[in-house]
């Protein structure tokens, strides 16, 4: 016999059901955290749902390249952008709800985050960790997918007009980490995030008196208030670029001169891509 349609009053059982049992578990205490803070649960059942929803229908986001991550450990390094690092959290999105194992992102972050209250708290329960060299190495042995944004303020603050120009990498401590470990390498270029909050200027004294590292004006923000803060509906394209391999030079993660040429040459793969990617999509809001 053909099976049975879930009816809606059904659906909705459920869910009061499954809502129920989560608060259930988080009262008693009956949940597991890592050594990093991180609450895969509360991840999965409170902010990923409208993260998909940003994902999906407001970005409209497109995957390629998925065939790249494994399940295993791997080093995922992306661009930056956005004005607010939107980037981050919509990158993990597509790794959790488009790869079949439903990996989860453990994603770096500078200092500041970890300074903000509740910020920092959110932060480490959805995976996220200090970008520090000994964190990084321990969660790549421990067989996790870690994310960083080696641009990151100045790729995060740049002005729209320098959109989709990789700013520089710093010292490259996530190529040594990477080579520590012998872990791959994932180059991952991703376009729309530019267009959320176009940076039109920085003014950099507020900035100062207010201890940030930059005062963004768009076209929406400080005008429009908190309604600003909401992103523009551009169109999303994110690709992961073939792993690039590092465990032939474990014996070189102190070379300064190994890891320049490897970091240069991530840089210069994400950027090619870019480029690829903005060909593809020659409207920023089209569908």
């Amino acid at each position: 016999m053909p099976a049975v349609p879930d009816q809606p009053g059904d659906v909705w059982d459920r869910r009061v059901a499954g809502g129920l049992a989560f608060l259930r578990r988080r009262l008693a205490g009956d949940y597991e955290v890592d050594e990093f803070g991180f609450d895969p649960e509360l991840t999965e059942a409170v902010f990923h749902p409208p993260l998909r929803r940003l994902y999906r229908d407001w970005f409209r986001t497109e995957v390629s390249g998925l065939e790249n991550v494994s399940d295993g450990a791997g080093l995922v390094v992306g661009n930056h952008s956005g004005t607010v690092a939107l980037d981050a959290l919509i990158l993990s999105t597509a790794l959790h709800h488009e790869h079949p194992a439903h990996r989860h992102l453990r994603l770096l972050a500078a200092d500041l985050v970890f300074r903000v209250p509740l910020v920092s708290e959110i932060a480490r329960k959805t995976g996220g960790t200090v970008a520090c060299s000994p964190d990084v190495e321990r969660l790549l042995r421990g067989g996790e997918l870690v994310g960083v944004f080696p641009e990151g303020f100045k790729g995060v603050g740049k002005l729209y007009a320098e959109r989709y120009k990789l700013q520089r990498f710093g010292r490259g401590g996530f190529v040594s980490a990477a080579l520590r470990t012998g872990t791959p390498i994932i180059p991952v270029a991703i376009v729309g995030g530019e267009e959320i909050y176009p940076m039109l200027a920085d003014i950099k004294p507020l900035a100062r008196l207010l201890k940030l590292p930059y005062f963004p004006v768009t076209p929406t923000f400080p005008w429009l208030g908190p309604l600003g803060m909401v992103p523009l509906p551009s169109k999303w394209l994110i690709e992961f670029c073939p792993p690039i391999p590092t465990a032939h030079l474990v014996d070189s993660a102190d070379d300064p001169l190994v890891v320049f040429n490897l970091a240069d040459q991530v840089r210069e793969t994400i950027q090619q891509t870019l480029y690829q990617l903005l060909e593809r999509r020659p409207d920023p809001f089209g569908p």
